[in-house]
This record gives C-alpha cells, structure tokens and sequence, in this order.
C-alpha cells in the first residue's frame, strides 16, 4: 500500500555523502518540526530525471524557500557514490538539494513507491512522486505514472501548495 496524504513517513535510515565519507541520516529526526519536500524517482543519470525531474527543483528552489519550505531532498535507489556525482554535476549540491540514497530501497519499499522494470535493469526503483511533508506528515502527494514526469515537477508542486 503506497503512503498517502495525512499518514507520517517511516523513520527510515537513508545515506548522504558526507565530508569523511558516506553518513546515516535519520528521515525522522531530519524531518521533525520542519517543512520539507521530498521527491523520488527511478534512478540518477537516467533520462527524464536528469533532464527533466532534477532540475525543475533546481529551477525552483528559491520559490520554495520563500514558501518557508525548509529543504529539498531528493532520494533515489542508488548508491551514495552515485548521488553524491549526479548532485555535483547537475549543479542540484550547489542550489542547494540534498541528495539521499535509499541503496536498499528500504524506504522506498516502506512508502510503497517500488516498482520493476526488468527490461531496463530497474528492480525495486522508485517511481516518480513529490511530496510535501510538515513534522514528518504528508500533506501533498502527487504521483506520476511511469514514464512521466508531469505532477511531480517542482513547478507543479509549486502551483499545489
């Protein structure tokens, strides 16, 4: 069962990039007593989230902090290695984004957003969502279908909240 509006997000252990190394983030303690928008998708370096999902947020990240929006967190099924690269080079580090690895798709699988498909080496990826999230709780939630990115955009969300 997928999570949905209303409901808090599971207190799950993703992984950042960090100064001396990969570190543990806690998503509970991150997101407690803060307004945080969460998007995820299918993977870093594949076509439409890198040339469409990813930067949409890049794109917006002032509107959103003028909306008292706290932070942008991206999480993917990859690796910290691979988030930490895809962040340097679609310029999301430096506007700000954080870049959390879900390399188990623990979460993902928690918040009921896996899927497959084999036929392009994707198992137990992402789909493609936004949500808002206020002390933890989904407000928002907009879901695209596969192979879409259309509601889950930053300007989307942007014309929701």
């Amino acid at each position: 069962m997928s999570i949905s509006v209303g409901q808090r997000l599971p207190d799950s252990n993703l992984i950042q990039m960090g100064p001396d190394g990969p570190e543990t983030v806690a998503l509970g303690e991150k997101l407690a007593g803060r307004k945080v928008v969460i998007f995820a998708l299918p993977g870093a370096f594949t076509p439409t989230c890198d040339s469409a999902h990813m930067p949409s947020f890049i794109r917006t990240k002032a509107q959103f902090d003028a909306k008292g929006v706290d932070e942008i967190i991206c999480i993917s099924v990859n690796d910290v290695h691979i988030m930490r690269l895809w962040g340097e080079t679609t310029g999301a580090t430096a506007a700000g984004i954080t870049l959390l690895a879900d390399a188990d798709s623990s979460f993902t699988k928690a918040v009921g957003m896996n899927y497959s498909a084999p036929h392009v080496g994707f198992y137990d990826r992402s789909r493609r969502y936004v949500a808002l999230v206020e002390d933890g709780v989904v407000t928002t939630l907009q879901l695209d279908e596969p192979g879409v990115c259309a509601v889950s955009t930053g300007e989307a969300l942007l014309q929701e909240i």
